[in-house]
């Protein structure tokens, strides 16, 4: 008995030593880093880090997998840093807060997470819900539910009236006086109490609506919401739980108050004027410009009862100029990672965003660099994601077709990979 034990014990050690790698032929790959695509490469994954890249298709062994993406173009899987994965446009959706449970919430977003997954997107930064996004993130890390990796803010912090205060609308008996729990605060003492609300809760960063918005049911869009002491109190309450700070910000002020403020990035910059661009390249702000959510919401409001009354000025007002904005600061010299708004616009057509940003003036090299490893640093995960090096995070995609030269490439994933695993084949 002893013997049969041993002999088991060292065919169960050598099963467990000689790991199965997986081999990926890429017939042009765009790393991340390079400013060149490379032709005939392989990448060898083994459980789920990247633990080489070799010059032409390297020969796997007996135990080992082969993926022949040969005719495909590989890329790191993309990254959106801006997205709302517990939600998503329709008309006449302004009641859904009212009728809406949290479990209602949750059914929902799973299919947002996978579409989303499925289109090359294999990280995203969610900025805002109402922490059913965290459950989800949760749900996502153990394996219960398919989707991107995420990094969630939770819920979002403004003050009284502002862009994310959950009240905005409301009758006046229900409006009440929600709180920094609530995420809504009113002075620098506040702002800590609302920080440490969000870490109470698990979230991974903060997002702060530093102006105005234009789907909240107030009336403007553009107005700055919080005084610089404030911004400086949440990102001083930040910097001690390890959080950085998005800033929501369409109008000028409230942009150049969230700078100065010390935010890690601006998000939409809709009316950022040259003083609030030098202001970026001064204190080495990211900019997440969301194209497409400026062009979507500008479109549905053009659809008669799509938004509130209150809404719809606003979205045609503001929708048509992000795309402006954002070849006036890349031109400038801004550093830009990728973000969408994802919600405001249907989840899955993230991709679209890469053809707004080329429109606009970017180079198809770098808007894939903005989805990769520009957001990998802003994210704070440069060491574990947004390039196809060794020792990274094995988030592996693949087009069909040279997005380098074709724009609506971007639109045909093929190939996903995630942390090791293929979701799609």
């Amino acid at each position: 008995m002893k013997k049969i034990f041993l002999i088991a014990a060292c065919f169960l050690f050598a099963m467990v030593s000689i790991a199965q790698k997986t081999y990926i032929w890429c017939g042009t790959l765009i790393d991340g880093i390079s400013n060149e695509p490379k032709k005939n490469m392989t990448i060898v994954v083994e459980k789920n880090k990247i633990i080489a890249v070799e010059n032409g298709f390297s020969t796997a062994g007996a135990t080992d997998k082969t993926i022949d993406l040969k005719n495909r173009t590989v890329t790191p899987g993309w990254i959106d840093m801006h997205v709302h994965v517990e939600s998503e446009t329709r008309k006449g959706n302004v009641a859904d807060k009212f009728i809406l449970n949290p479990a209602d919430i949750a059914f929902e977003s799973l299919k947002y997470v996978r579409v989303t997954l499925m289109g090359g997107f294999t990280t995203v930064r969610d900025l805002g819900g109402s922490g059913v996004n965290i459950s989800l993130r949760n749900a996502i890390n153990k394996g219960t539910v398919v989707g991107p990796r995420i990094y969630t803010a939770g819920k979002s912090i403004a003050t009284t009236g502002g862009h994310a205060d959950p009240t905005n609308g409301y009758r006046k008996d229900l409006m009440g006086d929600p709180g920094p729990k609530e995420g809504v605060i009113n002075g620098p003492e506040d702002a800590y109490h609302a920080v440490r609300e969000r870490y109470k809760e698990g979230s991974d960063l903060i997002k702060i609506t530093a102006t105005g918005g234009v789907l909240s049911q107030a009336k403007d869009g553009a107005n700055a919401q919080f005084t610089e002491e404030e911004v400086k109190a949440i990102v001083a309450a930040a910097k001690d739980y390890g959080f950085k700070v998005a800033a929501h910000a369409h109008g000028a002020e409230g942009i150049k108050r969230a700078i100065r403020g010390g935010v890690s990035s601006i998000e939409h910059g809709t009316f950022m004027d040259d003083e609030g661009i030098q202001l970026m390249k001064q204190y080495g702000t990211w900019y997440v410009p969301t194209i497409i959510a400026g062009k979507s919401v500008a479109d549905s409001a053009k659809i008669p009862g799509y938004y509130t009354d209150i809404v719809t000025p606003k979205a045609l007002a503001t929708g048509p100029q992000i795309q402006k904005t954002f070849a006036k600061a890349y031109k400038a010299g801004v550093k830009i990672a990728f973000g969408t708004d994802a919600g405001v616009y249907q989840h899955g057509k993230n991709w679209m965003e890469f053809n707004y940003m080329i429109e606009a003036g970017m180079p198809a090299m770098e808007a894939i660099k903005a989805a990769t490893i520009n957001a990998a640093e802003l994210l704070g995960e440069k060491d574990r994601l947004g390039s196809i090096e060794v020792g990274k995070l094995a988030d592996i995609i693949a087009v069909d077709g040279d997005p380098l030269k074709d724009p609506q490439v971007f639109g045909k994933v093929v190939f996903v990979m995630k942390d090791g695993v293929v979701y799609k084949q």
